[in-house]
């Protein structure tokens, strides 16, 4: 493909640790690009993995011209792997899918489709994946997802897709102001969300792993809840006046209750309800603090004005 052709799509794919799958999704993506008209690209990310996946992909950018692998300076976490993808790629219309094949990379003509206006709704600028059912994956985990995404929902002005993920295909306008948008800590679903224009759904059953383990345990998983709170709801900010006015309140009946004691000549209790009272008044200041501390910290990284990612090599894709 000549350097100043622009592909008609871009598959962008993070792989962190994943040289048990990558072969097969290589092949499953192909397959489906071999039957689209245009051509492809396919853009590997390398957040850092400590197996073969590196070699694996500069392989496959030697078999296939399609193949463009991108090796990070070290692991930079799934968003910033994925803006890493994003900024290299050239394609008219993206693809943003996960290498582990639970999002299935056939129902791409589909959304593919569906941009074009298969609906009879127009021209899509989005088309997302929204989960119907999540194979593989346990109760604990499913629940949670649930309950974040009905959270996220709630708190934020944004309307963000229930049962979504990253699983979308987005135009070249999108993705250049998806690109200018310089936030470090990222929430590409939402921030898509954010910029709005024609998004539709694609209802699909996502599928368990084909290989490997899921590289979102519970800790990554609550701080990516963290990032896309903070990134998109000052609410928790102005919960700490709505406890203040609580807490005020609380205090105000101690008070009343303490000048009719008084009044009554009547024995109050002592230690036990003023430890009980400072305990409760103390926790909530430390828990406010806490929260203002992560929008405070969040700010401070973003200050440093440090690059989101470090690209290390760039293989193959005729660059």
């Amino acid at each position: 493909m000549d350097k100043t052709e622009r592909p008609a799509i871009s598959v962008v794919a993070p792989c962190f640790n994943e040289e048990g799958v990558l072969p097969e999704f290589l092949r499953r993506v192909g397959a489906v690009l071999d039957g689209l008209p245009g051509t492809a690209e396919i853009v590997l990310v390398d957040d850092g993995s400590s197996d073969g996946t590196w070699r694996m992909m500069t392989e496959a950018a030697a078999r296939d011209s399609r193949v463009t692998a991108v090796r990070l300076m070290r692991n930079h976490g799934h968003q910033l792997a994925l803006t890493a993808g994003l900024s290299i790629c050239r394609g008219e219309r993206i693809l943003i899918i996960d290498a582990d094949l639970q999002d299935p990379p056939e129902l791409l003509p589909d959304m593919m489709a569906l941009m074009d206006g298969a609906d009879g709704g127009g021209e899509a600028d989005v088309v997302y994946g929204q989960r119907r059912r999540r194979e593989g994956e346990s109760l604990f985990k499913r629940g949670t997802a649930a309950a974040f995404y009905r959270l996220i929902d709630r708190l934020t002005e944004v309307e963000i897709p229930c049962d979504t993920g990253d699983f979308r295909l987005i135009n070249r306008r999108v993705l250049d102001l998806l690109l200018a948008m310089p936030e470090r800590h990222r929430f590409i679903r939402g921030m898509v969300a954010w910029i709005g224009g024609r998004q539709v759904p694609l209802v699909y059953d996502r599928k368990a792993r084909v290989a490997g383990e899921s590289k979102y345990p519970l800790k990554r998983m609550l701080r990516f809840a963290i990032d896309a709170i903070t990134g998109f709801s000052v609410l928790p900010l102005m919960a700490s006046m709505t406890i203040g006015w609580i807490m005020a309140a609380v205090g105000f009946a101690f008070f009343v209750y303490s000048i009719l004691g008084w009044l009554l000549d009547d024995t109050m209790p002592g230690w036990a309800s003023l430890m009980a009272a400072i305990g409760l008044l103390a926790g909530m200041q430390f828990l406010m603090l806490g929260v203002i501390g992560a929008y405070l910290g969040r700010l401070y990284d973003q200050s440093k004005g440090r690059p989101l990612f470090m690209i290390r090599d760039i293989v193959g894709g005729g660059r």
